[in-house]
């Protein structure tokens, strides 16, 4: 896998879907381009056209979240206009990370940065299976400096200064030092990604990562979801832990990070 800094983290699936093609129709005959499949294989662009929609910038066919919330975008379908229009929404010689189920080559006035592929798993209420439990305190503002620390130490994946809007996170704390935590970020309609899942390498061991997932997840469900996440396909230890906890793999994601023409 291709990757410049830690973009991709775990995921979640036991579901027998088959594997379609979510935001790669670039139209034709009989064919208006609109994005066809599951949700989940254009998550970025559900989330930011449903639950997300508060946190989203609107150009034409194209949406990102706020630069201070993440750094994900994505498009309804990836043709000719989507591309100018995610062009004029993110300006000149910017960055933009696309992720869903196939992401084609980028047009010839772009850039492609780095390419990755990962993996998308998904777990059902049957299926989840039980971790040893921690205090898993919630996290709010008062904890974002803490959090961001974490992350530079952990490297999960990209989190930024108002990531924390995107879901509920909750951390296990020794003392007043934040050693663990985990999250929710992307929330469309009947799923939530679950992210952000870090320890920090003083307390690695203790199944720390595991029972947070669990909190996590268990809260998703609740509500009457399905929790989902990414992982990258060189990170097997990760995707053990995930697996443990009755995850498996529902299809195979890729990831782009793109600079738009100059």
């Amino acid at each position: 896998m291709v990757r410049r800094g830690p973009y991709l983290e775990p995921a979640i699936d036991r579901l027998p879907e088959p594997l379609v093609t979510g935001c790669r129709s670039m139209g034709g005959d009989g064919d208006d381009g609109a994005v066809t499949g599951h949700p989940l294989d254009n998550a970025v662009w559900q989330a930011l056209s449903t639950h997300h929609g508060a946190l989203a910038e609107v150009k034409g066919r194209s949406r990102r979240y706020r630069i201070n919330a993440s750094f994900f975008g994505g498009v309804d379908s990836f043709d000719e206009e989507s591309w100018e229009d995610l062009a004029a929404l993110v300006g000149p010689s910017s960055e933009i990370a696309l992720f869903c189920s196939d992401v084609p080559p980028v047009p010839d006035a772009w850039s492609e940065v780095a390419r990755g592929i990962g993996e998308q798993m998904v777990v059902s209420g049957d299926d989840i299976a039980a971790a040893e439990p921690v205090e898993a305190r919630p996290l709010g503002d008062e904890h974002v400096a803490q959090m961001l620390d974490l992350v530079a130490v952990a490297q999960p994946g990209p989190f930024r200064p108002r990531t924390i809007e995107l879901g509920r996170y909750y951390g296990y704390f020794e003392g007043e030092r934040l050693l663990a935590m985990a999250g929710e970020r992307l929330h469309l309609e009947g799923y939530t990604e679950i992210s952000a899942v870090c320890t920090h390498a003083d307390v690695r061991g203790r199944g720390l990562a595991s029972s947070l997932t669990l909190h996590v997840a268990m809260g998703i469900i609740e509500r009457g979801e399905q929790p989902f996440l990414h992982v990258a396909d060189d990170n097997h230890n990760a995707r053990r832990i995930y697996e443990r906890l009755g995850f498996a793999v529902r299809r195979p994601i890729e990831f782009a990070l793109v600079e738009s023409p100059a």
